[in-house]
């Protein structure tokens, strides 16, 4: 009896994109390694959705469909290319309508998908019925998915093999249209023992011919044992990555799962010498672009705080860029804590990043002092059931800060058409309404308007130092890359008239520390009146007054950005602008301020 080949997905150009560059890389770069990954005999490829379809848009100017459109014209008709989808989410970080739901399915399969990998966090079979069944309805495969991650330390109630097996059946009992079954650990934290005996006991329940997946990422430096326990346990297939983008935060490397199958009676069935030609050509391909350390890093503290790899980068890029990188330990240690009381979603996308989210504003505000919106809805039960009741505390304190009461019916009953909501937006700023815009307008929000206006700036870290000409073709603009990673640097600068020592370590991090300040010439002319300081860091989005204008209280005076929450800056009291301190664009900390009121 010949060995059996175990099937794989290569999720370089997705998941690798996302777990290592926060999913910002441009299509041109990567086009190449497409091509050459095809002619190394791989036939199953990652193309996009999750978080590479908003970051195209929010950060490398570009639309999703087009690139969909090329990755199918570079393969040819003959190779599957799959996409991920969240469920009622599908590709945003909040539950669309029906209509959209709908249209996401049309959508995709108009330009050149095969197969979504369809997820829902919190394993809400609910959640999976009808979006499921628009993707089988448009002819695409449909493979659904039971989330699975390993428990912190004293936490139980969930996430064991008999909590998977349990949301199996459910599947199976609510006739939901699929292809296939993946199980996905985006975290990479569930034991081997525990894949293992997850995937045998699905298995025995699925027939025959039922093909099962599995999905986990190395941040633990678990996923090869991983893999090897699922494929033992009877899983069909797993995904891999090529080099630059395996290991660390990513899918296990292809040529080293090929090692670890040499001797049992399973095989990849690939040739070793046109796999490396390929991994030549992507890492090529990739040379220019800045690897964030953590990214390539083992990080055996996730299996006590889970955190996806696809998640990991995204945040330590966003936290860069707002000057927060020295307090992710803290971030990290915070999240076992906000997991235990949230209730046992899985930290997969979205809710690994209410889960941050929330554990970052414990970090910067006090413990609970500030419920993010989307983690408080998700306990209130908004985003559908929580794997076991969260906190009482925490939702007696979510229901007070957001002034909603607990939710128990199906979230898509609440949910406004988003067709109408859409195209009238498109219709106010006189831009085409076509298929693809009302979705892009509908996933994007914000951030897809200034798309489809050419407002779109490109934020893609490469490590030249030469700054590229800025391009407004097409409404894309090209910013500037970040500088390769070098030794400790220490710096001085001043920030609204406050100077701070600066220092970078090679790894990448940044501590700042107030410096004293030098003697003054002169004594400034003082502005008399109350400053309305930062609260968290971050970046100033929007600022909604001008000096002279009078403001009642609470009124919103800025709106910062910060790890994908925005959030309004009220005014404390009425009276009047006196001083604005900052500008859209600029980078605050806690405490500095932001406007002055008398």
């Amino acid at each position: 009896m010949g060995k059996k080949v175990i099937k794989f997905m290569d999720t370089s150009f997705r998941d690798g994109f996302q777990s290592v560059f926060g999913a910002r890389v441009l299509t041109d770069d990567f086009m190449p390694a497409v091509k050459a990954s095809v002619e190394a005999g791989i036939d199953n490829i990652e193309a996009g959705g999750g978080a590479r379809f908003q970051s195209l848009f929010f950060y490398c100017g570009e639309s999703a469909f087009d690139m969909m459109d090329r990755f199918r014209t570079e393969v040819g008709p003959n190779v599957a290319l799959q996409t991920l989808a969240r469920g009622i989410n599908v590709v945003a970080l909040s539950q669309c309508p029906r209509d959209i739901i709908d249209l996401h399915a049309k959508m995709f399969k108009k330009h050149g998908m095969t197969t979504i990998r369809n997820f829902d966090a919190l394993n809400d079979v609910r959640n999976l019925e009808y979006s499921g069944e628009r993707i089988a309805h448009h002819g695409l495969n449909h493979q659904v998915v039971i989330s699975m991650m390993e428990l912190p330390p004293g936490c139980s109630g969930a996430h064991d093999p008999e909590f998977y097996i349990d949301r199996l059946k459910q599947i199976l009992a609510a006739g939901i249209p699929f292809h296939s079954i993946c199980f996905k650990d985006a975290s990479g934290t569930s034991n081997p023992r525990k894949v293992y005996e997850t995937l045998k006991a699905a298995r025995q329940i699925v027939s025959e011919d039922t093909i099962l997946w599995f999905h986990t990422h190395d941040t633990a430096g678990l996923g090869i044992s991983q893999n090897m326990a699922a494929i033992e346990g009877g899983a069909d297939g797993v995904d891999l990555a090529k080099s630059p983008v395996s290991g660390g935060t990513c899918q296990p490397d292809i040529l080293s799962m090929m090692h670890a199958l040499k001797g049992t009676d399973y095989t990849l069935d690939l040739d070793y010498e046109k796999i490396l030609v390929a991994v030549d050509a992507f890492e090529d391909a990739m040379k220019d672009y800045f690897f964030p350390p953590e990214a390539k890093m083992v990080s055996p503290a996730v299996t006590l705080s889970p955190m996806p790899g696809g998640a990991l980068t995204a945040n330590t890029m966003m936290m860069r860029d707002t000057g927060t990188l020295h307090l992710y330990p803290q971030v990290i240690k915070e999240m076992s804590e906000v997991v235990a009381r949230g209730g046992f979603g899985t930290s997969v996308t979205p809710v690994s990043q209410f889960y941050f989210q929330q554990a970052y504003l414990n970090v910067t505000q006090g413990k609970w002092k500030k419920i993010n919106p989307s983690y408080g809805k998700m306990v209130l039960g908004y985003f559908g059931r929580t794997p076991v009741p969260a906190d009482p505390e925490i939702v007696k304190l979510a229901s007070e800060q957001l002034e909603m009461p607990v939710f128990t019916d199906d979230p898509l009953d609440i949910l406004e058409p988003g067709i109408p909501k859409a195209t009238k937006i498109l219709e106010e700023n006189k831009l085409p309404v076509t298929d693809e815009n009302i979705f892009i307008i509908a996933s994007c929000e914000s951030k897809g308007l200034d798309f489809l206006l050419g407002n779109a700036k490109v934020n893609v870290r490469k490590i030249t130092d030469e700054k590229p000409a800025e391009k407004k073709a097409a409404g894309k603009a090209v910013a500037a890359a970040a500088p390769a990673p070098m030794g400790p640097r220490n710096y001085t600068i001043t920030v609204n008239s406050r100077p701070y020592n600066v220092s970078v370590s090679e790894a990448g991090g940044i501590q700042a520390t107030p410096a004293a300040a030098a003697p003054a010439a002169a004594p400034a002319t003082a502005v008399e009146g109350t400053d309305v300081d930062a609260p968290t860091p971050g970046n100033i989005l929007k600022v909604l007054v001008a000096v002279g204008d009078t403001v009642a209280k609470d009124q919103p005076l800025v709106v910062m950005e910060a790890m994908k929450m925005e959030s309004d800056v009220k005014s404390p009291s009425a009276g009047k602008i006196v001083a604005l301190h900052v500008a859209v664009g600029d980078t605050v900390q806690t405490g500095e301020p932001l406007v002055t009121i008398a």
